[in-house]
Formats: structure tokens, sequence, C-alpha cells
């Protein structure tokens, strides 16, 4: 077992070392960020493609925190399990659209039962008086509803619709970070530029009022397992 470790990380090593031959330091326009990455030497699986901002806010300032969701272009190569808190009216439709469970009563219940096979969850505004019920089990792991991050609407239906499609949630951590995806490898180009310049654009339009100085003081796209490409801003 040590033996095959050991090779792993002498074949890691391999790949970070051939890959830093091309790696960029100053930051470039989003179309010659993503022709960099293909320059990376790749692993054998199709690498998820990230995106970080550093930004210029106060991240324990309430009036400066982000939090949102997008819906990019063209996906991120990846579907979510939705769930939907709903009147009886609208669960057939909600789960036409795509949810996993639909319903009220006997969905809080279900999950207070345990069941957490789901990785969104979507309410309408009159169910959240039932969802906050699961507060302290949904809180935790990030899947409370929000108005913020769109996940509570009137228009049920249609939010089960985007984020099963992978339609994504992005709030800024305790150093002023916000991570997202922003699509696979296996995209071209062209569809990895316009995700990333619609991620860019959703960014700084979120800009809080009361932050001050520059803004977005980094951005760096990144493939799972390959250093990272600074992306001017």
């Amino acid at each position: 077992m040590a033996i095959a470790k050991t090779k792993k990380a002498v074949g890691n090593g391999k790949r970070m070392r051939a890959s830093n031959e091309h790696a960029v330091k100053a930051a470039v326009a989003p179309a010659e960020a993503i022709a960099a990455l293909r320059k990376f030497k790749a692993p054998k699986f199709d690498q998820t493609v990230n995106v970080c901002f550093h930004l210029g806010i106060d991240p324990k300032a309430a009036d400066q925190a982000l939090r949102g969701s997008i819906a990019l272009p063209h996906g991120i190569g990846k579907s979510a399990r939705v769930i939907a808190f709903c009147g009886s009216d609208k669960v057939a439709a909600a789960k036409a659209a795509g949810a996993v469970e639909a319903g009220a009563d006997e969905l809080v219940a279900k999950i207070e039962g345990g069941w957490m096979d789901f990785d969104v969850a979507v309410a309408s505004p009159d169910m959240m008086r039932l969802v906050s019920k699961l507060g302290k089990v949904l809180g935790p792991k990030g899947l409370m509803p929000s108005p913020k991050a769109g996940t509570v609407t009137p228009n049920v239906p249609e939010a089960v619709k985007e984020y099963a499609a992978g339609k994504q949630e992005y709030r800024n951590d305790d150093a002023g970070n916000i991570h997202g995806v922003i699509g696979k490898m296996s995209f071209s180009d062209d569809k990895l530029v316009d995700n990333l310049n619609a991620f860019v654009q959703a960014i700084l339009k979120a800009k809080p009022n009361t932050a001050k100085g520059t803004y977005v003081k980094k951005c760096v796209v990144a493939g799972c397992m390959s250093p990272g490409v600074p992306v001017a801003v």
C-alpha cells in the first residue's frame, strides 16, 4: 500500500512539474486564461474548472457579505438533486421540472427522519414557516432555502429546473473569497470563456455599496488538478 501511494505521489509530482513550466504569473484576459489551462499536463479524468475571487470586502460586516446564485450560459457539466417545499397544487409541476421530491409536511417529516438524498432545497415563501423547523438540520449543511440565493421563490418549478440544470449558489468565506464552478475541461474554450465572463459580471454587479478600495483583488481560474491562472478583471 505504501508503494502505491509513493508511485501516485511521484506521478502527481511529475505532472505538477510539467505544468509549472507553463505557469502564468501576470493576470491575462479570460480567453487567454482558458487557453493557458489547456497547456497544463492533464490527469486522466475530465477536470472541473473552478474560479476563485479574492474580494476587498469586510467579511465580518453584514452589509458587505455576498451571497447569491447564478445559472451560467452553458451549465457546469453537472446536475443537482433538488427537492421542493410547496403546496399540493405545485407538487406535480415541481416534479415535472426535475424535483426528486416535493411536498410540505410529509417532506419535512421525511427529512426529520434522516433522509438527506438531495443537493438543493427550494421553497415557496408560504412554506418557510414549516421549513424553519428544519433549521438545525439544513442550516449547518448550507441547504436552508434563502431568498438571497433564489431558493425561496413563488415560482418553484422554475427554480427547480434551474438548480437541477446546474444553477449554483455562491457566498463569501471568512477571508473574503468566493469560489465557483464554470464547467469542465471537456467544454469548448468559447463555452468556458462565456461562463467565466458571466460569473465575473455577476460578482461585479453584486459589489456592496459600502465596500471600499479595490473590490476584486484577484481572480484565478484552475482545473481541480492544475495550477491556477490569474484573470484580469
